[in-house]
């Protein structure tokens, strides 16, 4: 194992699960668009909405990074085919990010976040659009890299080597960390940093390429595994 300077760690379905947390918060939206724009909430209910953003998607790949930008596509191609006030955009997106950001953690991931950060610089690096200060684990992380500020998304290198500038590591230096073959173990690995898989569904390892030599269940295994490499408790 090569010297460690600093983690990365995925965010969605590494800290914690990221479908409950996107149900809920098209719920809320589904919520505001019914109490301000009901009109906008009968023709476009959560699955519709969805259906929606995925289309807008398939056709804005300039946007395919940012999940924000997206979102509020989408809100507005609803409100304005309804007829609606396309500003009420803004404050539909915001109920929909504020639920968006009321995460519920694995059991395991405060606790290990506090003993990894007091081991290395940690790094967050995602695809997805949470906000650490609303959510308020800012302070655990060094850095924070994602897809939408650097207008590249896993498993492209360049989004790990500006996570690695940041940092002030070389890529070698650094452990990523994520629940997602492709995007964190591949991606990673592809762009010379160490990689590690975070299983806890307990699969079976799907490729692409030989699976890596770190696997944990937990991140209370990895902050195990980091307090030992790094000889400390």
């Amino acid at each position: 194992m090569r010297p460690l300077r600093a983690l990365s760690l995925d965010l969605d379905d590494t800290l914690w699960p990221i479908e409950p947390a996107i149900a809920a918060a098209e719920a809320s939206l589904h919520d505001w668009l019914h109490a301000h724009v009901p009109a906008v909430a009968a023709a476009w209910p959560p699955p519709a909405m969805r259906e929606l953003r995925t289309r807008i998607a398939r056709h804005c790949p300039e946007i395919a990074h940012d999940f924000s930008a997206q979102r509020r596509l989408s809100l507005a191609h609803a409100l304005r085919v309804c007829g609606a006030d396309e500003a009420q955009a803004e404050p539909a997106f915001e109920a929909f990010f504020s639920a968006r950001n009321r995460v519920v953690f694995y059991d395991d991931a405060l606790p290990a976040l506090t003993r990894l950060a007091a081991l290395l610089p940690l790094a967050s690096l995602s695809n997805g659009n949470a906000d650490l200060a609303r959510i308020g684990i800012d302070a655990h992380f060094t850095a924070q890299i994602s897809a939408r500020e650097m207008g590249v998304a896993k498993p492209d290198a360049r989004i790990f080597t500006a996570l690695c500038q940041r940092l002030g590591c070389a890529p070698a230096q650094v452990l990523h960390v994520g629940d997602d073959p492709l995007l964190d173990v591949a991606g990673a690995r592809d762009a010379g940093l160490q990689a590690a898989w975070l299983n806890r569904t307990a699969s079976v390892w799907p490729g692409p390429g030989p699976m890596p030599a770190l696997v944990f269940r937990d991140l209370g295994e990895l902050a195990d595994w980091c307090a030992a490499h790094l000889g400390a408790d």
